[in-house]
């Protein structure tokens, strides 16, 4: 789904010129389930986007389209917004509430969106639909926001529409991107920094399981809370100790029995991966990319073993990747239990990547894989500047 063709829609639905805003997913090179612990994540905002066609049209009310769906949804902007039943709704309806809490008066807008983020396979086509609205109707609206703001919005939107306890990393990303660099942001402090990522030597290769296993969302706010419980019991040690990003790998050990083998194993990945992700920042600076790979088979060992939420087509994709020529590193990407692996590869050596993960996985699970070959652009921006509203 192009501007092109989303800017048309809007036109014939409409009948009028839009603001035109281009917003990115995202992959996560490394730092998974770090986010909500204070720690480090690794992302950078890719070329499968949403497109957004946005204009103010003088009235109270908000008139959406959801291209792809083929649905329309409209909703009153003279009383609070709230949650409604139509799910891809609530996301956008989401971000004017926070903008209406923050005090910006949201007159009426007309928003069509589509894009080419595959939903499912955890490229978080939610913030982009988020950012996307929020930084148009920020820009229609007056630029009162600046992107840290408008990333928050989007994660309170997440919070309460959508009712995903998520950290702050996706919608980050999908703002804060940069073309050819990934970007470490400090989840704690929310201090960041890009570091040069060459994607025409070295191709970044997502492989989607095609599964997203119910246990996802469950699973994963149980992760936090066994998170939040080792913490609680270091805390009583070292009072200083505020989340998982504020101890050592030494303290855990001290206290192992204590915390049992299930929360010792959770917060001690969370511990090591914090330290991957600084590691792999260094191999960056250094070009050193094969470094770099093996971090990201360090990462996905952990996911697996010890902070179990991986699952077996996740698995069986890392592996068949593994002795392949010109891979240099293999993880499953976002929150688990489906959804992709991201895969560092030669860029001469994509297309035989490809071939033989495709037939591997119909070999091992008679599964068929989608694949994604990723490169990485700049975060949220306008397309082109028409003159919005009538």
């Amino acid at each position: 789904m192009s501007s092109q063709s989303i800017t048309t829609a809007f036109q014939n639905h409409f009948g009028y010129a839009p603001l035109l805003v281009r917003a990115p997913g995202r992959v996560n090179l490394i730092g998974e389930h770090t986010d909500y612990n204070g720690g480090f994540v690794l992302p950078a905002a890719v070329d499968k986007e949403i497109h957004f066609a946005v204009g103010l049209n003088g009235s109270d009310t908000a008139r959406l389209v959801a291209q792809d769906l083929n649905e329309t949804h409209d909703f009153s902007l003279t009383e609070e917004v709230k949650p409604g039943k139509t799910q891809w709704a609530n996301y956008l309806k989401g971000v004017v509430a926070q903008m209406q809490r923050k005090g910006l008066a949201v007159p009426g807008f007309d928003c069509v969106f589509g894009g080419n983020i595959p939903l499912g396979a955890g490229m978080s086509s939610s913030a982009a639909i988020e950012c996307g609205l929020a930084f148009a109707l920020n820009k229609l609206l007056g630029g009162k926001f600046d992107r840290l703001e408008l990333a928050h919005m989007g994660q309170a939107a997440e919070h309460e529409f959508a009712g995903v306890k998520s950290g702050l990393m996706d919608q980050f990303a999908s703002l804060f991107g940069r073309a050819g660099h990934v970007v470490r942001l400090d989840c704690r402090s929310l201090d960041y920094e890009y570091f040069p990522f060459d994607t025409t030597t070295y191709r970044l290769i997502l492989c989607n399981s095609g599964v997203k296993h119910a246990l996802a969302s469950s699973e994963y706010n149980t992760r936090r809370q066994e998170c939040e419980q080792g913490v609680a019991l270091i805390k009583q040690y070292y009072p200083t100790v505020h989340s998982l990003r504020d101890i050592t790998l030494t303290q855990l050990k001290e206290h192992q029995t204590e915390l049992g083998d299930v929360l010792y194993r959770r917060c001690s990945y969370v511990v090591e991966e914090n330290l991957r992700v600084e590691a792999a920042c260094l191999h960056l600076l250094g070009g050193n990319f094969q470094a770099f790979g093996q971090e990201m088979y360090g990462s996905h060992a952990g996911l697996r073993d010890k902070y179990e939420v991986s699952c077996r087509e996740l698995d069986v994709l890392v592996e068949l990747a593994r002795p392949l020529p010109g891979v240099l590193g293999a993880r499953m990407m976002g929150g688990g239990f489906g959804g992709c692996t991201i895969n560092l590869v030669e860029t001469d050596k994509v297309d035989a990547f490809v071939e033989s993960m495709t037939a591997g996985y119909q070999r091992e699970l008679n599964l068929t894989l989608e694949t994604y070959r990723a490169t990485i652009v700049s975060g949220v921006e306008v397309v082109e500047s028409v003159e919005a509203g009538r």
